[in-house]
């Protein structure tokens, strides 16, 4: 809030290397980007933005404006209208990984809904040098998605460089995305000088099974939930003590081949959970309880299952609904609450991205017929203005003073 731009400098330049004098990204360097991405992989970043725009607007349409909704007094009509927000910053983080997925999840519902700048940003790749950018990948993404700003500044300083404002960045109405642990707390911190989507913590997968699921299967789909990072979890729930027995030994066989097992074995080693329940029902409880970011439901009756499930950022039915598809190109949204937060929120989507605002219109006969209870219950508050306004339109050819003796 102080130092502004200068903050935001010396902090890039502490935590990510990034010696850049101007912070948004200009068309030259998105059309390098685009050039640099094979075409094997800008297919596929176009069939999931066409997924997931096609979701997000089956999504809106089901958002619908209520109009003259007839109260109890005749003459007055209600209703509300949806609006999108002014401006939404898309945070798309870095970190280990470039995770230009998480560009096309958030800029495509926030174009669908409506928003009128959507401004995106991700910090630069580390060791590239002081001129270094953001990794082609993801910002061949944002450009495909259609971000209107871009810029190549991540960490806490983008988002208090978005929530207050600098000469450089305008802040914004709206901030969305993950990132690592500061992230999420500066989040939290602006909030409320900006709304923010929710606060997240490291990435979860909760799976339910029973002993007809395919182990190679379970296996895979923990170690993939492990490898984001050394602080995520994958909480493995069943009803059939030597089906865990075959998952500790198959994870174990695919830990020696993956490339990224240096994470996902410290991840697995200390977060990871294996647990034997008496029946499916009681394993539906825990997951209720446990309300994970990702539930994936691989056993019998998986369906019948879900309708016993209601807490969870998105749900997997059926051993073939990979977790993974719905990370990258299923159309579902993958910004999901973690840490619980399940229990009170679901994950991002095109309704993050509006507001719902009332409205009320009333004739003579309504305001007469509503202007008494309004004023007994404001004079019962001790609110005579309030208690005024009300009488007024009960009798508008009186004046105030006869308003204040009656």
């Amino acid at each position: 809030r102080q130092r502004g731009d200068a903050a935001v400098a010396a902090y890039s330049k502490r935590f990510d290397g990034s010696e850049r004098a101007t912070f948004r990204v200009s068309a030259d360097e998105v059309e390098q980007a685009r050039l640099s991405v094979g075409a094997a992989e800008l297919a596929a970043m176009r069939q999931a933005l066409e997924n997931i725009r096609a979701f997000a607007r089956a999504q809106r349409e089901t958002i619908t404006d209520l109009t003259d909704f007839k109260a109890g007094a005749e003459g007055l009509l209600m209703g509300h209208t949806n609006v999108a927000v002014d401006s939404a910053l898309c945070y798309v983080p870095g970190g280990a990984y470039p995770l230009f997925s998480t560009a096309l999840m958030l800029v495509t519902p926030a174009k669908v809904a409506g928003v009128r700048r959507i401004a995106a940003c991700s910090p630069v790749e580390k060791g590239a040098g002081k001129n270094a950018g953001i990794n082609a990948k993801t910002l061949a993404a944002l450009d495909l998605a259609g971000a209107d700003e871009i810029y190549a500044v991540g960490g806490v300083q983008a988002i208090a460089a978005f929530a207050y404002g600098t000469a450089q960045i305008k802040p914004v109405d709206l901030i969305v995305g993950p990132g690592n642990r500061y992230v999420a707390e500066a989040k939290r911190q602006c909030y409320g000088k900006v709304g923010i989507d929710f606060v997240a913590g490291p990435s979860e997968v909760l799976i339910i099974t029973d002993s007809t699921a395919n182990v190679s299967f379970v296996a895979a789909d923990l170690l993939a939930q492990c490898e984001h990072d050394t602080q995520a979890q994958g909480i493995l729930v069943t009803t059939d003590d030597e089906f865990a027995k075959k998952v500790l030994v198959e994870l174990e066989n695919q830990l020696k081949t993956l490339p990224t097992a240096s994470v996902a074995r410290q991840s697995w080693d200390n977060f990871g959970e294996i647990l034997v329940a008496d029946t499916i029902d009681e394993a539906a409880a825990f997951a209720n309880e446990r309300a994970p970011e990702h539930l994936e439901l691989q056993c019998q009756n998986a369906e019948q299952l879900a309708k016993d499930l209601r807490n969870y950022g998105s749900l997997f039915i059926g051993q073939w609904s990979a977790e993974v598809f719905g990370d990258y190109i299923s159309g579902a949204n993958h910004t999901l609450p973690t840490v619980q937060a399940a229990r009170y929120t679901g994950g991002l989507w095109v309704g993050t991205f509006l507001k719902t605002l009332c409205w009320q219109k009333a004739n003579r006969a309504a305001a007469c017929a509503l202007a008494a209870g309004a004023q007994t219950m404001a004079n019962g508050e001790g609110l005579a203005a309030h208690a005024r306004a009300a009488a007024l339109r009960a009798a508008p050819e009186k004046t105030t003073e006869d308003v204040a003796t009656s």
